[in-house]
């Protein structure tokens, strides 16, 4: 007879975001390296972002976030809010853009959610 009992999933020793956070203050990452890093896809990579950079605003601390740039025109992309990659160059209209890199100031200390 079959056992009918749940699979116990994996002990994980810390959180996804827990892991980002600890990525990040280690070296500056896009996305994309996140992803791979942590084995997610590179969209659910951004909802995490954007609560770590949430719970960094209620400690007085905060995500940093090197914007995107367009490769055709060297287009900054300072003024906009949302994590992902942009789709085009509001100037050029090219859609070859390098990715926002995002980092945590170190401190030497872990961190938790």
């Amino acid at each position: 007879m079959k056992d009918k009992t749940p699979p116990i999933p994996a002990e994980q020793l810390a959180t996804l975001r827990q892991q980002i956070m600890d990525l990040l203050a280690q070296q500056p990452m896009t996305a994309k390296d996140i992803s791979m890093a942590i084995g997610i896809g590179e969209k659910q990579v951004f909802p995490h972002l954007e609560h770590i950079q949430q719970s960094l605003r209620r400690q007085n601390r905060s995500l940093l976030v090197t914007p995107a740039v367009c490769k055709h025109c060297g287009f900054t992309f300072t003024k906009r809010e949302r994590l992902n990659k942009p789709g085009k160059c509001p100037v050029c209209r090219g859609e070859a853009i390098e990715e926002p890199v995002f980092s945590l100031p170190s401190d030497g200390s872990s961190f938790h959610i």
